[in-house]
């Protein structure tokens, strides 16, 4: 069955005004089409009108004019929450005098015949999938992302009443529409992801219903993928959130932040998965959601299955090369989700050494290879201590901040976060100066009571060098100045039984040594 069996409605003629550039004044402009298999949407000079398209499907029904109605206004109150400044109302398409007009009815009276969302234009290579194409995604975009998706989930409304058990359904949901191409994905291979789902439901239910229960089950965005997120005025701005489906939307919010990490997953960009699911903890202040980690690996591999499914579905409305794509990503959207449930090790690695020897820079680029999908959640001493002191994260603290009494705070929140992290069987890297035998000698015994294998790295630099960077550094948490490192390279780091790493050269070189350390392979 094709999308025009589910079409109930003739919506050609409001398609056509809304396609013709006189209707918005635009004289010889252009009006850009885009259609989807929900909505037809046009870009008209400024303006954006979207449309809910005449269909009726299993999961989708807009087969009425109210229908479309209540959606678009809908799809207006939930975006309004995240793009106010994009989402200007509803506009509705009547019939006056035998013509379609696109207006008010006002005075003149006539037949509304069809609504649609009106939204101010913006760049359309702003979405971060094309930002990610074209130049990658940058650690401060990624932060300033994390941080407008906490945001989002911290307003959104809780919803009581889950048992934990409705995304199993989904699952089942997703395997049968995967059964349904088995020229496309191997039988034996559905088979398999549908008993990894089972048994990861089986095990983790208890832990989602918990989740529930504390409210962490929230009206979400719903369809948080990159291509629903656009850097506008050089932030990240979340838009197209899911209007049609309550029961969709309303999910825990790691869940909801899983779609993104997939999606940035799945196109190879592991370090930047890990490092938004890091910021987002960060964002999350003195309560990250560290219980829900357990769950990860099967959001994201939840998420990237029913990606297979669209891909399947896309691809019985396709022809030739185009065809053959959609079947092309269906398989790398199930190797994902495959990958992302295939049990991983659980580690502890602490990364030591002075100021400026590049223990924060290795942990980030090492946290994507230790532990479960996507990667160890990385505790940074120097964000720590900025959190405990109430302070952003990039202004310098006091003297008194660093003492030896509120040093040991700092290790000590590092070790106990590590710790809860570890019983839930996430992995952790912990990123601190350990220059005491004493503090080396605690973070492992974290490992042993954990039961878990323990990596000790010791990073080294000649002094001149560390000095360099530290005094380099902008818009760094660290508070750390040359003279620190001097102060530091005085000390004595007493009997040193972890790994030393030389980081004075590529640092390419020195992660591949880590990585070896791990017996794990590097990104590229």
């Amino acid at each position: 069955m094709n999308a025009a069996d589910h079409v109930v409605a003739d919506q050609e003629p409001v398609f056509r005004l809304l396609a013709d550039p006189a209707t918005h004044g635009l004289g010889e402009g252009e009006v850009r089409r885009i259609d989807t298999h929900g909505a037809a949407v046009f870009l008209a000079g400024a303006d954006v009108y979207k449309v809910k398209r005449a269909v009726r499907f299993s999961f989708m029904d807009f087969s009425t004019l109210e229908k479309r109605r209540r959606a678009c206004a809908r799809e207006l109150e939930l975006n309004r929450a995240t793009a106010p400044d994009l989402y200007l109302g509803l506009v509705p398409v009547v019939r006056r005098a035998g013509a379609l007009h696109l207006g008010d009815v006002g005075e003149a009276g006539g037949e509304v015949v069809e609504w649609a969302v009106h939204m101010r234009r913006f760049d359309e290579e702003a979405t971060l999938d094309r930002v990610a194409a074209r130049q990658g995604l940058s650690p401060p975009v990624l932060a300033a992302l994390a941080a407008t998706v906490e945001g989002a989930h911290r307003q959104a409304a809780r919803v009581q009443g889950q048992t934990g058990r409705e995304l199993r359904a989904v699952a089942r949901n997703v395997v049968a529409g995967l059964e349904e191409a088995p020229d496309v994905l191997a039988p034996a291979r559905v088979v398999a992801l549908d008993g990894a789902f089972a048994e990861a439901f089986d095990r983790l239910e208890p832990l989602l219903a918990r989740r529930a229960a504390a409210g962490e089950v929230r009206r979400c965005h719903g369809d948080l993928h990159l291509r629903n997120v656009a850097l506008i005025g050089g932030r990240p701005v979340l838009f197209d959130a899911l209007e049609f489906d309550e029961a969709l939307a309303t999910t825990d919010r790691l869940y909801d932040l899983a779609f993104l990490l997939m999606d940035i997953g799945v196109r190879g960009l592991a370090f930047e998965a890990n490092y938004l699911l890091n910021r987002y903890l960060i964002a999350c202040g003195d309560a990250p959601p560290y219980d829900g980690l357990a769950a990860l690996p099967l959001f994201i591999a939840l998420r990237a299955a029913i990606r297979a499914q669209v891909a399947v579905a896309a691809r019985a409305q396709r022809t030739g090369a185009a065809r053959a794509e959609a079947a092309s990503e269906a398989r790398a959207y199930l190797a994902f989700a495959e990958a992302a449930l295939r049990p991983r090790p659980v580690r502890l690695v602490a990364v030591g050494g002075l100021s400026g020897s590049g223990k924060s820079t290795l942990a980030a680029h090492l946290a994507p290879l230790v532990g479960p999908v996507p990667g160890a959640v990385h505790l940074r001493s120097d964000i720590e201590r900025k959190r405990l002191n109430g302070t952003p994260e990039t202004e310098r603290l006091p003297p008194e901040a660093y003492s030896m009494e509120a040093t040991q705070v700092v290790y000590d929140t590092l070790r106990m976060r590590a710790e809860a992290i570890l019983a839930i069987g996430h992995g952790v890297i912990v990123d601190a100066v350990h220059q005491r035998a004493d503090e080396r000698a605690a973070i492992a015994e974290v490992a042993w009571e954990s039961g878990v294998d323990f990596l000790g790295l010791w990073l080294e630099a000649p002094v001149e060098a560390l000095e360099h960077r530290v005094s380099a550094r902008r818009g760094d948490a660290s508070d750390a100045t040359a003279e620190v490192v001097r102060w530091q390279a005085g000390r004595e780091i007493g009997p040193l039984d972890w790994v030393s790493l030389d980081t004075s050269g590529p640092r390419e070189a020195v992660l591949a040594r880590a990585a070896t350390l791990l017996d794990v392979e590097t990104e590229g």
